[in-house]
């Protein structure tokens, strides 16, 4: 028997989603945002699953071949752009395009040798101050690269701080601050993240980047993906190993942090900090057994958590675990350990089995 700590994934959700988003933008393009691993789903399966979006967006070169890799044919953006010579061959090889964000990454195209060309996305820092050129510099930057033999296409983006926030000023500011740098500069736009797809149709211009709608999770801290009219897209389980009557009194986990208040079920369930849920979920934490709450007790250990089965008394070793998916979104868990469900797709590790549904 394989240890039965599990992500199963959901192909069709992805497609439901992807079709979600495609409703909120119907005049504009859809560069699918499947970075690290596709948010956790994996890479290739999360490519195949997205394959009518119209472009792909990762992080990093790296990413990009693997996306190729995994048979997508269409436009690759790698995010980050170059971070060395090497990144412009390898793009131009796979038909990779990039975004230039700074000087370096201009001079590193201005001294590329002949060969294939590659698509250009200038970031533009509009408010956020991460990464971009001012926006003072947007025309001297367009001339710059429209000289470079390398290029054969730009367009622009930038990254919005604040659209997942209740108060659209400081989005509104940034669209401005954009329009505003670009006037009649020539080129593709783009700005709307999944955020901004849901709540400021303004910024939708002629791409959005939509990321995490994608995978069925909501991009605002008050609602969950359901609510919205998403599907999740993967769904952590795993099973009871051991199921003890306690007694009133009796210490659960390490540190003695949990104490029984009364003679009650406690259920060892086969996950933990090493599968990537949060150490620092805390007691009373939901999960579900079989279709029953329950909830954490105790500290999370690397391999294993301790439950509450007192609303669940009939449960067995060998019941179904839930930690996130079906009725317990993802986002329930994170509000819960402080964290976002971003990072809890993400975190998920290797040596959970992957299971398609």
């Amino acid at each position: 028997m394989t240890r039965p700590a599990r992500a199963v994934l959901h192909a069709s959700a992805l497609r439901h989603n992807l079709d979600r988003v495609r409703a909120a933008v119907p005049h504009s393009r859809v560069m699918a945002v499947v970075k690290a691993d596709g948010y956790g789903h994996g890479l290739a399966e999360t490519v195949a699953a997205l394959a009518a979006a119209d472009a792909f967006a990762v992080a990093s070169v790296e990413e990009g071949l693997r996306v190729r890799a995994a048979g997508a044919t269409g436009p690759v953006v790698v995010l980050e752009g170059p971070f060395a010579a090497d990144d412009l061959a390898l793009a131009r090889r796979e038909r990779l395009d990039l975004v230039v964000h700074s000087p370096e990454q201009l001079q590193l195209l201005e001294q590329a040798g002949p060969g294939r060309g590659i698509g250009v996305w200038i970031k533009l820092d509009t408010g956020m101050h991460r990464l971009g050129f001012e926006p003072e510099a947007a025309a001297a930057v367009h001339r710059r690269l429209d000289r470079c033999p390398a290029v054969t296409a730009i367009g622009w983006l930038s990254h919005l701080a604040c659209a997942d926030t209740a108060d659209a000023g400081p989005t509104r500011a940034q669209l401005e601050t954009f329009h505003g740098a670009l006037g009649g500069l020539p080129g593709p736009r783009s700005l709307a993240n999944s955020a901004a797809v849901l709540r400021h149709p303004a910024t939708h211009l002629d791409w959005v980047r939509p990321g995490i709608m994608l995978y069925g999770v909501s991009p605002f801290p008050d609602s969950t993906g359901p609510e919205l009219g998403l599907q999740p897209a993967m769904g952590l389980h795993t099973r009871l190993i051991a199921v003890h009557r306690l007694p009133q009194g009796a210490a659960v986990g390490y540190g003695g942090a949990w104490v029984c208040p009364e003679p009650m079920p406690v259920g060892v369930a086969a996950i933990g900090y090493g599968d990537g849920y949060p150490r620092h979920a805390p007691s009373g934490t939901p999960v579900l057994v079989g279709d029953r709450p329950a909830a954490l007790v105790g500290r999370v250990s690397m391999d294993m958590i301790c439950l509450d089965l007192r609303q669940a008394p009939a449960a067995r070793v060998g019941d179904e675990v839930t930690l996130w998916g079906g009725a317990l979104p993802v986002e329930v868990l994170a509000r819960h350990a402080g964290t976002i469900g971003y990072e809890l797709l993400c975190s998920v590790t290797a040596r959970v089995a992957r299971e398609k549904a």
